[in-house]
């Protein structure tokens, strides 16, 4: 089966739980968290795919990742998942059902990536030009800094990127030398 196929399904009967249970927007915080310590910590895919790991062991484990209380909607929701053998896929479906929340409420996630730290009124004017661009979206910030892009900065916009650094205007001058 597709990949994407089984976490947007799950994402789908996550989302209308939520909905029913009234709690779509702390869901959604505890799947945003999710995703964050499975970017944090590599081990955590491992531990909750290791077969020999209990079913109680791995909702444990998955609630304190996630922030969600045992008895809430996530950890139901995960328990299903687990019980299902679909653990592989939380993370796929924790980021699909993220990516439903932020379209049906008018959404968009942009990330700034700057070679150095900017102050406020420099991010500010970036997400000004964003904004006009996004017709009244609520945006979502995401801030870092990458040394590598030696000057400038990138902007993504949920998929969207606009590339202003010096590294891609030196990549780009270089091919045309090549050619």
């Amino acid at each position: 089966m597709n990949d994407g196929l089984i976490p947007n399904r799950y994402a789908k009967a996550l989302f209308k739980l939520s909905s029913e249970n009234g709690d779509t927007a702390q869901v959604y915080k505890e799947m945003k968290q999710l995703d964050v310590a499975y970017g944090a910590e590599a081990g955590l895919k491992k531990a909750v795919n290791n077969p020999f790991l209990p079913v109680g062991d791995k909702l444990k484990l998955l609630c304190a990742a996630s922030g969600s209380p045992i008895d809430g909607t996530s950890s139901k929701f995960m328990e299903l998942v687990i019980k299902n053998n679909r653990i592989d896929f939380m993370r796929s479906i924790a980021l699909a059902f993220m990516k439903q929340y932020r379209e049906l409420n008018g959404i968009a996630k942009v990330e700034v990536v700057t070679a150095t730290a900017m102050g406020d009124d420099e991010i500010n004017a970036i997400l000004d030009v964003v904004k006009s661009q996004l017709g009244g979206k609520t945006i979502e910030l995401s801030k870092s800094v990458n040394p590598e892009l030696i000057g400038g900065f990138t902007v993504t916009v949920d998929t969207q990127v606009l590339d202003a650094s010096v590294k891609s205007q030196l990549e780009k001058l270089r091919l045309k030398l090549l050619s």
